[in-house]
């Protein structure tokens, strides 16, 4: 059997504005996720057809594992802190910065923890081009310098001294990069509900010498891992560390926090959250096509560890394995396999002829997710449907579409992932 990677969980999203500071300490909100390819994101393309923009997500998925560093361990507290490219992520968050407010527009990513953003002054030849004004730290009268004493500059991988003061430095495997001054300011989310919450005091990174592959449309990274520094971290105790969201196929949703967060009910499963300095790892025991139960080694261990990635449209599972499932999928299907149109995918039938599918399990440790057919099937034609299952030769990835019409929730507390069969357009 193949040997799954000790990885990591990278969920890759968030849009904030906020609530009252009172509520945001005693109860919970919701905010809205923006998905990249919906209308309310600046990267829609109307001329597009869904088609077409499937397909650049699955590009994008096969892209995805090539971004983390293969060649240390994930779930090690010495794994960087931004191993995966900047602008990969399929969901986007607002957030505003300083007093008084200036709003940003991020990627929003699970992978890192440093929250940042271009900051004046910054020359064109230091800076990447950004729509929207750039922060200007010297109008902000929360903004505050960290010096190099202080226990969030030396929770950074990267960084120096520049007097007193502390700079950041992050660099992603596509080239890209960030270097400026760590600083605390206040940082403001919207709520679904119209109100606003000010979290004063957050760690971020003012930007100062940015470039590479950065959208000029976007105005930074918001860190969502589980370092000391990411944003969840940091609103840990106004969170209870919890948080879920409900993902709908190339939409914008939410993300809720707090009490919102909170995921229970019948149906809910739940399965053990190992976190390391920045990433999250889950633990796969197995997943059963029909009535045939295909284990999960990690050398002579059973069990794997499997990346949870909303950032990432497929699942990706080691090549053998795959094609194992694969095999195994195809031989209870009648239906005579066909090309994927798109040349990505490995297993495809025709719509019409796909009349009989076997049930699908994912066995994580403790937690039986039993998917839909729409969780591994996706239509890519108007006539052609192929499974999100696919092999790679990098990290295992539990992919977005696999989670699609499911509450799932985290909470740091426990060190639990839950999951809940849900309806997410209603949500």
């Amino acid at each position: 059997m193949a040997t799954f990677l000790s990885c990591a969980f990278i969920l890759f999203f968030l849009c904030f504005y906020v609530v009252s500071p009172i509520e945001a300490q005693t109860g919970g909100f919701s905010v809205d996720l923006i998905h990249r390819d919906s209308p309310k994101s600046p990267f829609y393309n109307s001329s597009e057809t869904p088609y077409q923009r499937l397909r650049n997500a699955l590009t994008r998925s096969f892209n995805r594992p090539n971004y983390f560093n293969q060649n240390s361990s994930i779930s090690s507290s010495t794994a960087s802190q931004a191993d995966i490219i900047p602008n990969s992520g399929e969901y986007l968050i607002r957030i505003s910065i300083g007093t008084p407010a200036t709003e940003i527009l991020a990627v929003a990513d699970t992978g890192s923890d440093l929250i940042w953003t271009q900051c004046e002054p910054c020359p064109p030849s230091q800076c990447y081009m950004q729509d929207s004004p750039l922060f200007d730290p010297k109008m902000s009268s929360t903004y505050k310098s960290l010096p190099c004493s202080s226990s969030q500059c030396a929770s950074l991988d990267q960084k120096s001294c520049s007097g007193v003061n502390c700079q950041y430095s992050v660099s992603y495997r596509d080239g890209s990069f960030s270097n400026g001054n760590l600083a605390t300011e206040t940082v403001t989310l919207g709520s679904t509900t119209g109100q606003a919450v000010a979290l004063p005091g957050i760690t971020f990174g003012c930007g100062t010498n940015n470039g590479g592959l950065f959208n000029s449309k976007t105005t930074g990274i918001v860190g969502l891992g589980g370092g000391d520094i990411s944003l969840i971290s940091q609103m840990r105790t106004t969170i209870a560390g919890k948080f879920s969201y409900c993902l709908v196929p190339a939409s914008s949703t939410k993300i809720n926090f707090g009490t919102n967060g909170i995921v229970s009910g019948p149906g809910v499963v739940s399965t053990p959250l190992t976190k390391a300095k920045t990433f999250y790892v889950l633990t796969i025991d197995a997943i059963s096509v029909g009535n045939q139960r295909l284990e999960v080694m990690s050398g002579s261990t059973p069990g794997g560890g499997i990346v949870i990635d909303s950032g990432t449209t497929l699942t990706l599972l080691p090549q053998d394995y795959n094609s194992n499932l694969l095999s195994v999928m195809s031989s209870m299907i009648e239906a005579q396999p066909v090309a994927d149109p798109t040349g990505l995918l490995e297993l495809c039938y025709s719509f019409n002829s796909l009349s009989q599918v076997p049930e699908v399990t994912i066995h994580f440790r403790g937690a039986d997710v039993k998917l839909s057919l729409s969780n591994f099937f996706v239509k890519v034609s108007e006539d052609i449907v192929c499974s999100v299952f696919t092999g790679t030769n990098s990290v295992p990835i539990y992919g977005n579409i696999m989670q699609t019409n499911f509450l799932v929730g985290y909470d740091i507390e426990q060190q639990t992932v839950s999951f809940k069969p849900t309806d997410c357009t209603k949500q």
